[in-house]
């Protein structure tokens, strides 16, 4: 993917995932800046030609090697970074969404490095990206709304 992530010309259009399995959510330590070893949610840039959905589901296989089905979209989380002169050092608009495990237990890799199953109530002792607290509460929501679709293991 071309372009400039830090100092961008315009934000940058991402998509993550947050992957359901029983009463677990998969998160992901961060390997790179901006927010390295903060727990997030796996995800990355949006290449041309895919959606949303694909790209969300392209790089959680990449970042952690798990498969997962989309059952919702929970909503975008704007990343603003500044310079210590104020001028935009990242931007990224990245659209969170809602899937349920197919495969794979989690591996490490050049962009993941831990991983982790959590409940619900062991996730806010836990440093996160901005602004993923709410997102995750909203995948759970939409998880027990989903009922019976989520694969538990």
């Amino acid at each position: 993917m071309s372009g400039n992530r830090l100092y961008p010309e315009r934000p940058m259009l991402a998509a993550s995932v947050a992957v359901l399995r029983g009463d677990r959510i998969l998160l992901a330590a961060r390997a790179r800046p901006p927010l390295d070893h903060i727990w997030s949610l796996p995800g990355g840039l949006v290449e041309p030609g895919e959606t949303l959905a694909e790209a969300a589901l392209r790089e959680l296989k990449e970042e952690t090697g798990v498969e997962a089905q989309m059952i919702g979209l929970i909503r975008p989380i704007e990343y603003i970074d500044r310079d210590p002169e104020g001028r935009i050092r990242h931007h990224f608009v990245i659209c969170a969404h809602a899937a349920r495990w197919l495969a794979g237990e989690g591996e490490i890799t050049a962009e993941a490095l831990a991983i982790r199953w959590a409940r619900e109530d062991e996730v806010a002792d836990q440093p996160t990206t901005p602004g993923l607290l709410p997102v995750l509460e909203m995948a759970f929501a939409i998880g027990r709304e989903a009922g019976g679709a989520l694969t538990s293991s």
